[in-house]
């Protein structure tokens, strides 16, 4: 059986480690792909192309202005990923957390 292709699932889509630099790059503001380029130091074709798979799942918009193109980040689309993730930030933080408390207890024997 043919797999669907991956592209059109965010989270399969923010797996891809470029496309997360890109939605980092572009941050709240609304860019033009050359903004992105010089801030990644990225071929444009590179970025071209991660922000059209982006674009394909909905993470990024694009508004057209002359013959320039403005992409945004979409944060609502994200909104699935952010709460996917959010129970094992709380996690890590528990165990940085007790982390703390077992270093602090050895320097204080160490004393």
């Amino acid at each position: 059986m043919a797999r669907k292709p991956s592209t059109y699932d965010p989270f399969n889509a923010v797996a891809e480690p470029k496309r997360r630099q890109v939605l980092e790059a572009m941050g709240a503001i609304e860019r033009s792909v050359n903004e992105i380029v010089a801030q990644l130091g990225w071929p444009q074709p590179m970025v071209s192309k991660h922000l059209g798979v982006l674009k394909q799942v909905g993470l990024v918009s694009e508004r057209r202005v002359g013959r320039q193109r403005l992409y945004r980040v979409n944060a609502q689309r994200l909104k699935p990923i952010h709460d996917w993730v959010t129970p094992f930030e709380r996690y890590w933080s528990e165990r940085y957390d007790r982390l703390d408390d077992v270093l602090q207890s050895l320097q204080e024997k160490g004393k």
